[in-house]
Parts: structure tokens; C-alpha cells; sequence
């Protein structure tokens, strides 16, 4: 009788040991899935910027630091986001892509202050299109950071709930990283008036 009462314990316990190690792998794919959402919205955001370049071009012939800049932190931008998306549950990886985002971020916006002064570039056609398309694909990044961000949050309960986080040691689960791009300043979508 007490054989059995072990052998229940111990099934029990393997029972549960399987059902929180296929919890975490449920959240750690779940928060790797969030990260192709934002991939897909930063690569769409990185591959808008040539073309803003490319139309601010022809008007602003004595700003090619500007324009150098951002084509410099769009590559930086596009590198970093290659590596955390190589490693998604990597925490230095996503912390490489918020700094190299943060930088594209004030590069773009240098460039976008700058555009104010040509009132003829504001009123490009082809430039309000691209500035449209820009600002709309930062909402979409925001919104697929917000659900990544969130994903880490129910990865990273998961991995230090007791006593999952038995289970999470064992088997290495490392935490996931927050994604968080902080411009110089404080984080806003860019704006154009005109």
C-alpha cells in the first residue's frame, strides 16, 4: 500500500513537472511570436526611410548630415533588430534593438525638424505619403511592442511563480527582456503640421 501511495506522489510530481515545463516553452513561443510582430513592423518602418531620404533629397542638397545620420541609424537600427530577432529571448539582444531604435528615433527626428523649414517639401505630395505611412507604422510598432511587452510579462510570472520557478531553473529558461525605446527625450510619435 505504501508502494503505491509513493509511486502516486511520484507520478504526480512527473506530472506536474511536465505540465510546467510545457507552460514555459507555451510562453517563451508565445513571446518569441509577439517579436516577429514587432520584426515585421520595424522592418517595414526601416524600409519607409530610404524613401523619405530619397524625397527630402532633392530639396535639402546642403543637409547631407542629416540625411547621413539617419541612413547611419537606420542601418544600426536594421542590425540590431537582425540580432534580437536571431534571439528574441535574448535580454541583451532586445536591449541592443531599443538602444539602435532610440537612435533612429532622434536621427528621424532631427530630420523631421528640419523638413519645417522647407515649406515646399511640406507640401510634397510623395513627402505627406511617406510621413502618413511613417506615422502609421509607429502606431502598429507601438501596439506589437505593447503585445511582445506583454508576452514577457506572462513568460517572466511563469519563470518566477513558485514553484515553476523549480521547474525554470532546472531547465534554463532565462527571463525575457521588456522592450522599451526611449528616445533622448521622451518617446512621441513624431508629429507634422502644417
Amino acid at each position: 500500500m505504501a508502494l503505491l501511495v509513493i509511486l502516486a506522489i511520484v507520478a504526480a510530481l512527473g506530472l506536474y513537472v511536465v505540465f510546467a515545463y510545457n507552460g514555459l516553452v507555451d510562453r517563451r513561443n508565445r513571446m518569441k511570436n509577439a517579436f516577429a510582430q514587432i520584426d515585421v513592423q520595424l522592418t517595414r518602418r526601416h524600409d519607409l526611410i530610404p524613401n523619405l531620404v530619397e524625397s527630402v533629397k532633392g530639396y535639402m542638397q546642403h543637409e547631407r548630415e542629416t540625411l547621413e545620420a539617419v541612413i547611419s541609424a537606420r542601418n544600426q537600427a536594421i542590425a540590431g533588430l537582425q540580432a534580437a530577432a536571431a534571439r528574441p529571448g535574448d535580454p541583451d539582444a532586445i536591449r541592443k534593438l531599443a538602444g539602435s531604435e532610440a537612435a533612429l528615433d532622434s536621427a528621424l527626428g532631427r530630420l523631421l525638424a528640419v523638413v519645417e523649414a522647407y515649406p515646399e517639401l511640406k507640401a510634397d505630395e510623395n513627402m505627406l505619403r511617406l510621413q502618413e505611412e511613417l506615422s502609421s507604422t509607429e502606431n502598429k510598432v507601438a501596439f506589437a511592442r505593447q503585445s511582445f511587452n506583454d508576452a514577457v510579462m506572462a513568460y517572466n510570472t511563469a519563470c518566477q511563480s513558485f514553484p515553476t520557478n523549480f521547474i525554470a531553473g532546472v531547465f534554463s529558461f532565462q527571463q525575457g527582456e521588456f522592450l522599451e525605446i526611449e528616445a533622448e527625450s521622451k518617446r512621441e510619435v513624431p508629429t507634422v503640421s502644417f
